[in-house]
């Protein structure tokens, strides 16, 4: 016997294996798994297993959190980030001896990006450096909070808060006696680091100040010269990675602000980039691409909702497609003879295991389960895809239904809307979706025009028309499905969150053909979220043509705000209060402009929550945004019903 899945199973009940690492021989992956707990933090531990999945075992204790696991080059070592006493640690496994991991450097802030030198004598890795804090020393108890002064526009980000100068730098340490060097210095956030060939340099991505750009550079680990790699103002780079000869640089970027990243390779002798793709198909990952030769390089992306394998020739920029899987993979991880390719990997019907591809054999495999019980008792929702042609544009689309469905039955319907607009659904599992479909109702979810993985033209349809294309797009999936006898066109609603947000609170003062809404972290007001916001004083002018004093005219009319007064549709809006993306200021407006229109209206805010807490935020607030979801929706659109039958749909029509 089955049952719907529960808030506390989407966040107490799966465990999450992720960042897998191949090992260099190709006989065993190390990993991260993570397990929700109540009132304290995660449990992440390092584990290892076998390449098939067999023997898993975890190789760090759930008292010390460790993640990020990184093999030596001979295979032999792992290297880790683990955190004990306030402390962040590198510390260094040795597999082929007994004992206890060593540590090798500690710094007072999170570690990231671990990444070995060829000889295996020194590790590179990121942290948080404060430059008028170099030492790490802790503030005096009870001293009163240091003034804050800026004259940059990127002083703070969603999830860490305000930074001022403190930025992301690159060090290395030597694995012998544990001597630290720092490589960077400016006040820029350097993350990506990887080594030359030669060991003689470390590469990286630097994004330049008041996000005017990211570069490309290589330090001198001897001398601390900087190479310039590519990139510069005005570019986004996706990844990167040195030939094998290290003569050359590819990276995915997009330097003008297309939505649609493509390949670029820089050579080092002449100093030249040269494009390699004019109108890549799908959106790479940002997980490195691996050099396979000389000439070809394997990177994993996201092709129309779903994961692809793709291998690019450097020279003619052809992309040959290896694998598109249905699901939504992320890492890329091979061996040493680059057969075995290991990612992470959730589908509609999986979340939180392990895949891996065998480049000879052309076959993939999940090769955990760590899922497997809690989905077997209770299963996720059933599913199909849908396509609704829409002028020169297909727009794709997925149907969620409770695994009970019967079509006898009318359903009430939730639409889903993707944030961005830049980003896009597929098969990928998602807790409000399975919460809701599992628990009876039916969740439509779509890639409208704007959406990435679908190349450059239908990305960049967004381009001065929030709420136009892509909110019709929406409306004519929703028709779509509601043509159908067992949805209940009488019993609908709309979810959304950041730009979904944004969509919701357009919709439901668009039209009220919606009966309920719930709306998290909103876009409402563009003019104040140019002014707050960590990135929309960026993104809007590229969406909107300019600045507010540029473009009011678009600012006004595409504001939710601006019609806010005459919704009706009940609306719960929730909002984390520590959100920089769309600060919390969005749905204050929201629900003050909501409450003075008579609209039936609940807001619910999470201290401390960043722009995603509810997919990374503290569990019990992960659960309670759930469980006031579902509750929302089921008492504004009520349960599934009988279907009635025509003669009694005909007498239900006749006049009193």
């Amino acid at each position: 016997m089955t049952r719907p899945l529960t808030p506390r199973d989407l966040v107490y009940g799966l465990t999450l294996a992720g960042d897998p690492q191949v090992s260099p021989g190709g006989d065993l992956i190390a990993y991260t798994l993570t397990t929700a707990r109540e009132q304290a933090r995660p449990v992440r531990q390092v584990w290892l297993c076998r390449i098939d999945g067999s023997d898993a075992r975890p190789l760090t204790v759930p008292e010390t959190p460790a993640a990020g696991a990184r093999w030596s080059p001979g295979g032999d070592r792992l290297a880790f980030a683990a955190a004990r006493d306030g402390r962040h640690t590198l510390c260094i496994l040795d597999l082929s001896a007994a004992g206890e991991p060593a540590e090798l450097a500690s710094h007072g802030q999170p570690l990231g990006e671990l990444a070995w030198s060829p000889n295996a004598r020194a590790i590179a890795y990121t942290t948080l450096y404060d430059p008028e804090n170099p030492l790490e020393e802790i503030a005096a108890p009870g001293a009163a909070p240091k003034v804050r002064v800026t004259r940059r526009l990127d002083f703070k980000e969603d999830g860490r808060g305000y930074l001022g100068d403190r930025r992301t730098q690159v060090f290395t340490v030597d694995v012998e006696d544990g001597s630290r060097l720092r490589l960077t210095s400016e006040p820029l956030e350097h993350d990506l680091p990887q080594w030359s060939p030669d060991g003689r340099f470390v590469g990286m991505r630097e994004h330049l100040q008041d996000r005017a750009g990211q570069r490309l550079i290589a330090v001198d680990v001897a001398s601390g010269a900087i190479e310039e790699l590519g990139g510069g103002s005005g570019a986004m780079i996706v990844h990167w990675a040195f030939s094998p000869d290290g003569e050359r640089v590819l990276f995915a970027a997009d330097p003008d602000q297309s939505f649609q990243p493509d390949y670029f390779l820089h050579s080092r002798a002449s100093g030249a980039t040269r494009r390699v793709t004019s109108d890549l198909q799908s959106f790479p990952d940002t997980a490195p691409p691996v050099w396979i030769d000389d000439r070809q390089a394997l990177f994993h992306s996201c092709s129309a909702g779903a994961s692809a394998l793709e291998l690019l020739d450097v020279e003619t920029g052809a992309v040959d497609l290896l694998e598109r899987t249905e699901a939504r993979r992320s890492g890329l991880s091979l061996d040493r003879g680059m057969r075995a390719v290991a990612q992470e990997e959730s589908s509609l019907d999986s979340i939180g295991e392990l895949g891996v591809f065998d480049r000879t054999a052309g076959s993939s495999a999940t090769i955990t389960a760590h899922n497997a019980a809690l989905l077997t008792e209770a299963p996720p929702a059933a599913w199909e895809t849908l396509v609704v042609d829409r002028g020169d544009f297909s727009v794709d689309a997925w149907l969620l239904k409770p695994r009970d469905f019967d079509p006898a039955r009318r359903y009430p319907l939730i639409l889903d809307v993707h944030g961005g607009p830049s980003a896009n659904y597929g098969y990928g599992f998602l807790a409000h979706e399975q919460c809701l479909s599992t628990n009876g109702f039916l969740v439509l979810f779509a890639n409208p025009r704007g959406s990435t993985s679908y190349g450059r033209r239908f990305a960049e349809q967004i381009v001065r028309g929030w709420g136009q294309g892509d909110y019709e797009d929406l409306l004519a999936v929703l028709d779509a499905v509601l043509e159908r006898p067992y949805a209940d066109g009488e019993r609908t609603g709309i979810f959304g969150i950041s730009y979904g947000g944004y969509m919701t609170a357009w919709a439901i003062g668009q039209s009220d053909r919606f009966r309920a809404a719930v709306c998290g972290e909103p876009i409402f007001d563009l003019e104040s979220d140019y002014g707050t916001s960590d990135v929309a004083w960026r993104g809007l002018e590229r969406h909107g043509g300019g600045p507010p004093h540029l473009e009011r005219e678009w600012y006004t009319e595409f504001s939710p705000s601006t019609y806010a007064h005459r919704i009706r549709t009940p609306t719960l809006i929730f909002h984390g209060e520590a959100d920089q993306r769309c600060p919390i200021g969005q749905s204050e407006q929201m629900f003050v402009a909501l409450r003075k229109a008579g609209c039936e209206t609940e807001y619910v805010r999470y201290p401390g929550g960043s722009h995603m807490f509810f997919a990374h935020g503290l569990p019990e607030h992960r659960v309670d945004f759930l469980t006031r979801t579902l509750a929302w929706f089921k008492e504004h659109l009520g349960e599934p019903t009988p279907r009635a039958s025509p003669a009694t749909s005909a007498a239900s029509s006749r006049p009193a």
